[in-house]
């Protein structure tokens, strides 16, 4: 008899875009389940009961370990030690809140920001260096042209040595823990025009693109360099993955051409990078792929993390599936929060049987909810338990 795969060995061969037992089911994220675990091993845990595939993501460091960049998962994000920092409050005639001031003082010049603090701010009295919620809420972004350069250096350094031994201890538990329960080991995530937005304003950013060419090019550079310094230290340990996160690189905020000039060039790197240590290169990007598949196929991008079924675009998963003819690992084909959260079990029973009826006989496929699941409603666990019925069903190789 046949020995059954692990979860590791199926992702692997699914990332890989090689035939396995069956159509594995990874979360490519879960917040929450999240809610319900004390930490990451025990989640990874959880989910493999209820049947998933899961992942074990490094670092760890949970979101809540990184307040000053909550929404960039990772190696730890630290100043130049001579970096200064002033934080005040405002309180002004504004009906949406008082104004929150921070400047920080490195050794080539100032950065300044000002946020609003709405009713919603979730971060109290502090404005985190990046971050989704202050990209609204900001009076003024912390870099608006090259003037803001040099002082910028001084925020984005390279891991320290204390970090990077705390991280290599980490690996020793991590390491034992997947070959001891079999879950993926991935690691990043990379970084490019997504710190672009959270530094400049999603609204500034395609504009810089148009204004200022220059400016926005050696901001991606730096960005590239500093980011290259992190994966470097994550990949050097060896993980069954490595991830970059493009939300906010996809043709919702950059034309295809835009793309090619200012994006392609860095994630062509970044995915050599990671295949020079033997490691494949997952993108995240939910939505505005379709005009991206063959510079995706040009960058050498392994797997495209969060195929949604409902992005613009005809029939998205089966496009993709005969543009990139088992060259790319699609990782999705369900969305998550219309179908799983809000929808009927039949709604979902169908959008799962449809996901595996369109990749059944293409190599390379890995069923997800698109992006997350995060409402713990009662709905949703009683849809989750379909999903995954439904998945266990019509899941064949």
């Amino acid at each position: 008899m046949t020995k059954p795969m692990t979860s590791r060995e199926r992702l692997r061969r699914a990332i890989a875009c090689e035939p396995a037992d069956y159509v594995p089911c990874c979360f490519m994220s879960f917040a929450a389940m999240r809610g319900r675990c004390y930490d990451p091993y025990e989640q990874a845990l959880l989910e493999q009961e209820m049947g998933l595939d899961p992942m074990l993501f490094v670092p760890i460091a949970p979101r809540g370990e990184r307040p000053h960049h909550p929404d960039l998962r990772g190696l730890p994000v630290r100043p130049h030690p001579e970096v200064r920092i002033s934080l005040w409050e405002e309180d002004v005639p504004d009906p949406r809140g008082p104004i929150l001031h921070k400047i920080y003082h490195t050794p080539a010049g100032e950065l300044s920001t000002r946020v609003v603090r709405t009713a919603d701010w979730p971060h109290g009295t502090m404005i985190p260096f990046v971050d989704d919620y202050q990209v609204p809420r900001a009076l003024k972004p912390l870099v608006t042209g090259p003037q803001d350069l040099e002082p910028l250096r001084f925020m984005l350094q390279p891991p320290t040595e204390a970090e990077i031994a705390r991280f290599r201890q980490e690996m020793v538990t991590n390491r034992a823990f997947v070959e001891a329960h079999g879950a993926l080991l991935a690691g990043g995530w990379g970084v490019g025009a997504d710190m672009v937005g959270w530094l400049c304003g999603l609204e500034a950013m395609p504009l810089l693109a148009m204004d200022q060419p220059d400016f926005l090019h050696d901001l991606l550079h730096l960005i590239g360099e500093w980011n290259r310094t992190r994966m470097r230290v994550v990949l050097e340990e060896g993980v069954d993955l490595y991830i970059r996160r493009g939300w906010y690189e996809s043709t919702d905020f950059w034309s295809p051409r835009l793309f090619a000039r200012f994006l392609l060039p860095g994630l062509r790197e970044e995915a050599a990078l990671a295949h020079a240590y033997g490691t494949p290169f997952g993108y995240i990007m939910t939505t505005g792929a379709l005009p991206l598949m063959d510079y995706l196929l040009e960058a050498g991008v392994d797997v495209l993390i969060g195929v949604d079924p409902l992005q613009r675009g005809r029939a998205p998963l089966a496009t993709l599936r005969d543009r990139f003819d088992g060259r790319i690992c699609l990782w999705g084909g369900v969305n998550g929060a219309i179908t799983v959260e809000e929808g009927t079990a039949e709604e979902v029973r169908r959008a799962v049987i449809e996901a595996l009826e369109t990749m059944h006989g293409a190599p390379g496929f890995i069923l997800s909810p698109v992006d997350n699941i995060t409402r713990i409603t009662r709905r949703t666990w009683e849809n989750l338990s379909v999903f995954i019925e439904t998945w266990q069903a019509h899941r064949r190789g």
